[in-house]
């Protein structure tokens, strides 16, 4: 019997059927995924390192969608505000995956390579490398709960008539609340990240310049 032109199974099917299965339960098993492609769970094996190997293409996928040509842009803190926006748009288009790939090592290739480039803007831009780790985190910290948030109802609180301050502060917010609050902090990260850059200019105008100092020397 002749093999069939298209492969019955790859690793894109295995990634694209175990994200469907994430998006729509919050979790996936190697069992499900074969049943789902119609074949054994060994031929899945045989396409991947085990469930962590799946788990990583799953990141491959949702990481495809940020774009990683936004850390070439300069100056520095442009590039890390619109990779930000787009590694959040990415995620937010998957938010049960979120807490199942932030729980496990990121061994991605092609990821660990857009991290690379992140590593190298920070440093570029003169953050220590010890700073860099704790400004990534943070950065993705604030992304990842954006998008989490995007995900969850307009209406998160239910105010009683015990919270009338709360009711009154719920009654300002527009329809563009996550929006409001990924902004906010976001500014306010890189406002904060440019005061830790070695030689940053501290806030405030800039200190005037001493005149020069008299002559004691009198004129006759």
């Amino acid at each position: 019997m002749a093999r069939p032109r298209t492969p019955l199974l790859d690793r894109e099917r295995i990634a694209a059927t175990a994200l469907r299965l994430v998006a729509e339960q919050g979790e996936f098993s190697v069992p499900q995924v074969a049943r789902a492609l119609g074949v054994q769970t060994g031929s899945v094996y045989h396409h991947v390192d085990g469930r962590a190997g799946v788990v990583e293409l799953i990141r491959e996928r949702v990481c495809a969608g940020i774009d990683g040509g936004t850390l070439a842009l300069e100056p520095w803190d442009r590039a890390l505000e619109t990779w930000a926006r787009s590694y959040r748009a990415a995620f937010a288009a998957y938010p049960r995956a979120i807490p199942l790939l932030m729980t496990t090592p990121v061994r991605a290739p092609a990821v660990l390579a857009q991290y690379e480039r992140a590593v190298a803007l920070l440093l570029g831009a003169g953050f220590r490398t010890e700073q860099v780790m704790p400004l990534l985190t943070g950065l993705e910290n604030l992304v990842l709960g954006s998008a989490l948030d995007l995900a969850a109802p307009e209406a998160m609180w239910e105010p009683s008539p015990q919270t009338p301050l709360l009711a009154a502060a719920l009654a300002t917010v527009g329809a563009a609340r996550a929006e409001a609050a990924f902004d906010l902090g976001l500014t306010a990260f890189l406002k904060h990240a440019q005061t830790l850059r070695v030689g940053a200019e501290p806030d405030g105008p800039p200190a005037p310049e001493p005149r020069p100092a008299r002559s004691r020397t009198t004129r006759r």
